[in-house]
């Protein structure tokens, strides 16, 4: 604050300024009050705090009793660490003993606030009100002796004003007065009019007397005591800086000494080396450890066998596929992980840099990203191991059978229809059954199947010599399949043929009989194979009828329906020839209005055919109404025979022409299991009233009419999403096809 070059004074400044004077010395005075209590206040806080500090330096005192051996030197050490604590257990110990210290000044601070300032603040409240009220009695005196010299000045004019009364009636007695009293009248009057200058006198001496104390009241002791509060109050400021002063040495006093002790504890925390610990837990863990021995070959209780690579044909082309299979993701591992170690050891060097103050990311997340990092080069550090060691066993047995292989180009595919694997010929099952086609020949094979494909793949072809090389490849396999079934069982000709009957009715029934080929090629009249995925299309087939025993069979490609339709004049159903008749494939419960419920197995008659809304109108019975087209298997369209073929010109057929559900409820049915099937899902009516659309996202050509060809932007509705597939069901320009899921977007 600014220094005061002329120190004012109450008493030459505030004249008769003793009563808001001494208001204001005794606010002063009163001040002092709060003062002293908030020291004890403050006292009550440090003390509670000493003991919350001391009560948490005790509490984790009792903790590290408990763990310090299990933190020191694990849980099971194999030597015995006495009384020993390691590094960080010591300075843990420093830091509660640092935290005892400064509970033990916060508690002697607390006393210090109490003895030092709060106290005497009450001792010097006490003491300056008693000055005050000494100065405020004084001040009374003197306001008492000023009115009492007033008072008598008063009674001394009074006496006055009564003498010159007198003195007049005294007049008046004299000038009324007969001749005989005339004289007394005079001399009473001579003696009255000495006694008014007398009185008068003594009115104007005090008169005098009464100014002149009232000045030195004004102007001597007003003043003086005015003055006497004035430095009462500095007096009492001066001694409140003092003690402020003593309560800033001893909060110094205090955070010095507690400064202190975070000095030395700052000193023994980098002492705290964390190789030290490790060491120590070493130290006292020690153990023998043997690694545990190679895995060995187990030979199987019922099969005694040895640990040789089994290395004839058929093997070799089963280890060539392993061996080409491995070596290529042996490239495609190496140069992930060699990507990788680089992407781990810059993170690990952001790491240090983070360490030694230089990067002022967070240590955490780098730390994440690091071991995110780490996982995925563990991952493909186990690809490449494995991929090596395959590589090195399969060498090592049969040396490098790759040289010269000609490869498949496969590609991992959901196949929609029926389709057959040309390694063993039998069916790939289902509507999501995985399989591999190859992207050059068309070779398709069962997952289980792909490495036991030779690699013999002739390159790329044409869609005609696709055909021509799965129809081959279909005869080999029929031909394996033959053979390998009369080995077992002896002759072939035990196993039942399929045929067509004679009449328009059983060409409108599944076949329930049995392929002992299992090479059937199912199709659907909603989705046709694609070219380089199944042979000719025929006719579906009814009744079995016994078949040749041959080594092989060949496909043969039947002639239209309308060749075996009866005469109508040898009792043919003519009024139906033109009506189109298919079979309930699911039970259908109707959900909405025109729909109608349709058991499983049910014949219906077809009245409006699909439009590409994923629904038909049908007739059973009496009812009519929409079912989904999905849950219908239409048969084909029947129509009067010419009479220029004859009906015994009819050949058989080992195929059947029933789709891939009928069939399987043939073969549910055979085995005896009643399995109710489960439609598919169900798609929107036309006229809904939200219909989802979709577009898509690349390019892609249909391979078969059951899918539809995009262009990238191109827009369809969808039916129906992803059952998990890998395709998706949508509609445009009325007509409803499939679409690989991943290729098209919702918008």
């Amino acid at each position: 604050m600014a220094e005061v070059d002329t120190a004012p004074k109450f008493g030459a400044t505030l004249k008769d300024g003793f009563k808001p004077v001494n208001a204001w010395v005794s606010n002063g005075i009163n001040w002092l009050d709060d003062i002293q209590q908030f020291y004890r206040e403050r006292s009550a806080i440090e003390r509670e705090y000493a003991s919350k500090l001391s009560a948490l330096a005790k509490k984790y005192f009792e903790r590290k009793a408990k763990k310090s051996s299990s933190l020191s030197v694990g849980d099971t050490p194999t030597v015995t660490p006495g009384s020993l604590e390691s590094a960080s257990m010591t300075t843990w110990t420093v830091q509660l003993t640092t935290l005892e210290s400064r509970a033990a000044e916060h508690d002697k601070y607390a006393g210090q606030l109490i003895a030092n300032l709060a106290d005497p603040l009450k001792h010097l409240q006490t003491r300056y009100e008693e000055l005050r009220k000494l100065h405020a009695d004084f001040a009374g005196k003197l306001e008492k002796e000023r009115d009492g010299a007033y008072g008598d000045l008063r009674k001394m004019k009074g006496k006055y004003d009564s003498a010159c009364q007198e003195l007049e009636s005294r007049r008046k007695k004299s000038d009324g007065a007969f001749d005989h009293g005339k004289q007394k009248a005079a001399l009473a009057y001579q003696q009255q009019q000495n006694e008014v200058y007398n009185v008068k006198n003594t009115y104007l001496i005090n008169i005098n007397v009464t100014n002149k104390q009232k000045e030195r009241y004004y102007h001597e002791y007003v003043p003086e005591l005015l003055d006497s509060m004035q430095d009462l109050s500095e007096t009492r400021i001066n001694r409140l800086n003092q003690i402020w002063l003593t309560a800033a040495d001893l909060e110094k006093s205090v955070m010095t000494r507690s400064t202190s002790y975070l000095d030395h504890l700052s000193t023994e925390i980098p002492r705290n080396n964390p190789v030290l610990d490790s060491m120590m837990f070493m130290r006292h863990n020690l153990a023998n450890w043997q690694e545990p021995g190679n895995l060995v070959f187990e030979p199987s209780p019922v099969w005694h066998d040895d640990d040789a690579m089994i290395t004839n044909e058929a093997a070799k082309n089963f280890l060539r596929n392993i061996l080409l299979k491995s070596k290529s993701q042996l490239i495609e591992a190496k140069r992930d992980s060699d990507g990788k170690r680089k992407e781990v050891d810059n993170a690990r060097k952001v790491r240090q840099l983070i360490r030694e103050g230089k990067d002022k990311r967070d240590e955490v997340e780098c730390v994440r990203a690091v071991f995110h990092l780490q996982e995925g080069l563990h991952e493909a550090e186990r690809k490449k191991v494995t991929a090596e060691v395959e590589v090195a066993t399969v060498t090592q047995a049969v040396g490098d059978v790759s040289i010269g292989a000609q490869n498949h180009d496969f590609k991992s595919e959901t196949f929609k229809i029926p389709t057959n694997c040309d390694l063993c010929g039998d069916r790939i099952w289902g509507l999501s059954a995985k399989g591999f086609v190859c992207r050059d020949c068309g070779y398709t094979c069962h997952s289980k199947c792909e490495l036991k494909v030779p690699a013999d793949c002739p390159g790329e072809q044409t869609k005609e010599e696709k055909k021509r090389l799965k129809i081959e490849r279909q005869e080999a396999a029929s031909r394996l399949t033959t053979s390998n079934g009369t080995m077992s069982s002896g002759s072939a000709s035990d196993l039942p043929g399929i045929s067509r009957s004679d009449t328009v009715n059983s060409m409108n029934t599944l076949s329930s009989g049995y392929s002992h080929t299992a090479h059937r090629s199912i199709s659907s009249a909603s989705m046709p194979p694609p070219p380089e995925q199944g042979a000719p299309e025929v006719p579906a087939a009814s009744k079995p009828a016994p078949a040749p025993a041959a080594a092989a069979r060949k496909r043969v490609m039947a002639p239209p329906p309308m060749h075996y339709a009866s005469d109508p004049d040898a009792g043919g159903d003519a009024g139906n020839a033109l009506e189109r008749k298919g079979k309930m494939l699911y039970e259908y419960q109707k959900n909405g209005d025109g729909e109608i419920t349709v058991h499983e197995g049910r014949e219906v008659i077809l009245l409006e055919p699909d439009d590409g809304t994923g629904w038909m109108k049908v007739r059973a019975g009496y009812l009519e109404g929409l079912v989904p087209a999905t849950y219908v298997e239409l048969f084909p369209p029947t129509s009067a025979p010419t009479p220029s073929t004859p009906m015994s010109a009819r050949p058989d057929s080992t195929y059947s022409h029933s789709s891939s559900a009928s069939l399987s409820a043939s073969i549910a049915g055979s085995i005896g299991g009643a399995v109710k099937k489960k439609g598919p899902a169900v798609a929107p009516k036309r006229g809904a009233k939200k219909l989802k659309y979709v577009e898509a996202l690349y390019d892609y050509e249909a391979r078969s009419d059951a899918e539809h060809s995009m262009a990238e932007g191109e827009r369809f509705v969808l039916i129906n999403k992803d059952s998990g597939d890998g395709w998706a069901e949508v509609e445009k320009g009325g007509k409803t096809a499939v679409v690989p899921a991943n290729y098209i977007q919702e918008v």
